[in-house]
């Protein structure tokens, strides 16, 4: 049988998947002083986002040939060194594109709309006018800037249409004939969908080149009292600026569902930022989400230990086949 170990405890209505073919390890959450523990035998890995996959941890599991994560982001595997080693890197880029583009559009509201001031408002002992103290923001009519167009920005783009937005895009990587497929206008320049937009909404992934990719400069450059919202990665935005462009009022309000680090320290400037709608990275979390990515994680890690491509293989250089790893290679 093989030998798969978990970053977060199986849900039980997917235990099926492993019967008779894999035993599993973990789950690394059960052993939160050395999540690592039950590593050291594991020829697969379904992952999640907190540990670091590198050549460190492969140091200590020799006979590793795939990892899957449960979801699209792989910014915590060192594809390269798992490549180096060869090891099976795998995703699920559409377990999350449903959920996570409703998310965006839920944060939209509530930052538009001041939901969660008004609801601790209500909730408060003392009355006062509410309709002349909160003052929302109509979206029809506006222009949303999504930067990155793929599976979650295609969709977001179409749900900010129907709600009778404009819809602009920058995106290096999409052609023109792909654009026009998705109804969106491409931007020029990221700066020039910055400076246009009434909402900016990030949608791409995070690599080295683009960390802090809204810096202090970048947010100067944000059309006065825009909203922006992230449901991608903390670490696409620089928090310190953002915290500043609020407290000016330069950005009217942000919707954030990521982080860096995570989970944020409850005192997170940001966390309790009145301007800000925080979630815990849980824009993926509803039932047929999780259903999606967990299935299709450990589908392709099984696929690659029974010797059979996986649909969303990341480094495709370590086939036809992942080198059968032993201890000491």
């Amino acid at each position: 049988m093989h030998k798969v170990w978990l970053e977060r405890a199986l849900p039980a209505e997917h235990a099926h998947l492993f019967s008779g073919v894999a035993a599993l390890l973990g789950p690394g959450t059960a052993t939160p002083d050395d999540p690592l523990v039950a590593i050291g035998g594991a020829e697969g890995i379904v992952a999640a986002s907190k540990v670091r996959y590198n050549a460190v941890l492969f140091a200590r599991a020799p006979h590793l040939r795939a990892i899957c994560r449960t979801g699209i982001g792989y910014d915590n595997i060192a594809v390269d060194e798992a490549t180096a080693h060869g090891i099976a890197v795998c995703n699920v880029p559409d377990g999350p594109t449903v959920s996570t583009a409703e998310h965006a559009i839920a944060l939209l509201f509530a930052v538009a709309k001041n939901l969660a001031p008004a609801t601790a408002a209500l909730r408060a002992p003392d009355r006062f006018d509410f309709f002349t103290h909160f003052t929302g923001v109509e979206l029809a009519g506006l222009q949303i800037g999504l930067v990155g167009l793929g599976r979650i920005g295609r969709r977001v783009a179409a749900m900010t249409r129907a709600i009778g937005m404009r819809v602009v895009a920058f995106d290096p990587f999409v052609d023109a004939a792909a654009a026009m497929a998705a109804q969106v206008e491409m931007a020029p320049s990221l700066e020039t969908l910055l400076a246009t937009s009434d909402v900016i909404s990030l949608h791409l992934p995070l690599t080295a080149d683009n960390r802090r990719l809204l810096n202090r400069e970048r947010l100067a450059i944000m059309k006065p009292g825009a909203i922006l919202i992230n449901t991608a990665r903390g670490g696409l935005v620089d928090e310190q600026a953002l915290c500043e462009a609020l407290d000016s009022g330069h950005v009217w309000g942000a919707g954030l569902d990521v982080f860096d680090p995570e989970p944020p320290p409850s005192d997170h400037p940001l966390v309790r930022h009145a301007r800000v709608v925080a979630t815990p990275h849980t824009a993926g979390a509803t039932a047929a989400c999780k259903k999606r990515i967990w299935e299709g994680a450990i589908r392709q890690v099984l696929e690659v230990l029974d010797g059979k491509r996986p649909a969303h293989l990341v480094n495709p250089e370590v086939w036809p086949r992942p080198i059968e790893r032993r201890p000491g290679r």
